[in-house]
């Protein structure tokens, strides 16, 4: 079933639990774009970080996000609820060659799907084409999806799995209700800039309850389904779209960052170009960074995991390559 299904009927079903579920759907959505631009959440920015800086912080924060999300389908099931959960069709080498193209032309971009997001909360404009870029790559090598019948569908062996492994993931979160609590009683957070692991948190959480409230989503999943005809105005993953942007530019207006400036001609068609190529990955793998990230890693899916190994390396050397231009550059 597309993903487009269950928001849509929310939207048109006219039943006021429906519209509430919509309602508390966008509220997520405006919560996880806060989320996104106070704690920069981004996968090129976690990499870098761990290039540079030598830490780990962002991308340990990213992937303490994913494992809430897991805790949380896992405790669906538990309790007897049900989880749909999209069965994408690929292979190893589509998903290899999408990875690659997604994080070279995330570097291209400065940011991943989630990063542009934040880049767009913090007032830089150029990452509007992001997402055209990433719709026209969807379109022009929407013809290759076609070619990708002959996949390896499968099921999740972490949903498939014992209620025990709910065990660690409780004390996780446990531990993590604890420090936030005493960081609420020492300062109020929400004027300070929140920490990589606070804000990437609220990412999961949020993300997890728009899964299971209106159905699986993502922006990049929207721009997919339009290229392919599956999408449209009325498709009511738009008004989420639009509540997380402005969720972000609100976190963004917080920070004082929000500023009317025009951009310049080169970040413009370096937002495209990255985009464009981020599109052409995402139709490959098929899927962004975003639903690689918090649906099929956790969920212990091949195809997520090869897609995911290819782009953090294509990432790593994308920033070590330019590193290396750069200083062989200014050392002659």
């Amino acid at each position: 079933m597309s993903s487009i299904d269950a928001p849509t009927k929310l939207v048109h079903a006219g039943l006021p639990p429906a519209l509430l579920l919509f309602v508390f759907g966008g509220i997520c959505a405006m919560v996880m774009g806060y989320a996104i631009q106070r704690g920069s959440t981004c996968m090129v920015a976690a990499i870098d970080e761990l290039l540079t800086a030598r830490k780990a912080t962002r991308l340990l924060s990213i992937i303490e996000a994913s494992l809430w999300v897991t805790g949380g389908l896992l405790l669906v099931r538990a309790t007897g609820g049900s989880v749909d959960v999209p069965q994408p069709l690929t292979s190893a080498g589509w998903a290899v060659a999408g990875g690659c193209l997604f994080g070279i032309g995330a570097c291209i971009n400065g940011a991943c799907a989630f990063g542009t997001v934040a880049r767009l909360g913090s007032g830089q404009w150029a990452y509007v084409f992001t997402p055209v870029g990433i719709f026209v790559g969807d379109l022009t090598i929407g013809h290759v999806s076609q070619m990708m019948a002959a996949a390896m569908p499968e099921g999740s062996r972490v949903l498939a799995a014992a209620g025990w492994l709910l065990v660690p993931l409780i004390g996780l979160v446990t531990w993590r209700v604890v420090g936030f609590s005493r960081s609420l009683a020492s300062r109020a957070p929400i004027a300070q800039p929140w920490s990589a692991h606070g804000a990437t948190t609220m990412v999961g959480i949020t993300f997890l309850a728009m899964f299971v409230t209106v159905g699986p989503w993502a922006y990049t999943d929207i721009l997919a389904d339009m290229a392919r005809g599956m999408g449209g105005i009325g498709d009511g993953r738009w008004i989420l779209f639009v509540l997380l942007l402005a969720g972000a530019a609100v976190g963004g207006w917080r920070a004082n960052l929000l500023r009317l400036t025009t951009p310049s001609a080169r970040a413009v068609l370096r937002c495209a170009v990255g985009g464009f190529m981020m599109g052409w990955g995402s139709t490959l793998i098929p899927g962004g960074n975003d639903g690689l990230m918090l649906i099929g890693v956790p969920l212990l899916r091949s195809y997520a995991w090869i897609a995911m190994s290819a782009m953090t390396v294509a990432i790593v050397a994308a920033l070590a390559g330019t590193r290396w231009w750069v200083v062989g550059v200014y050392s002659d």
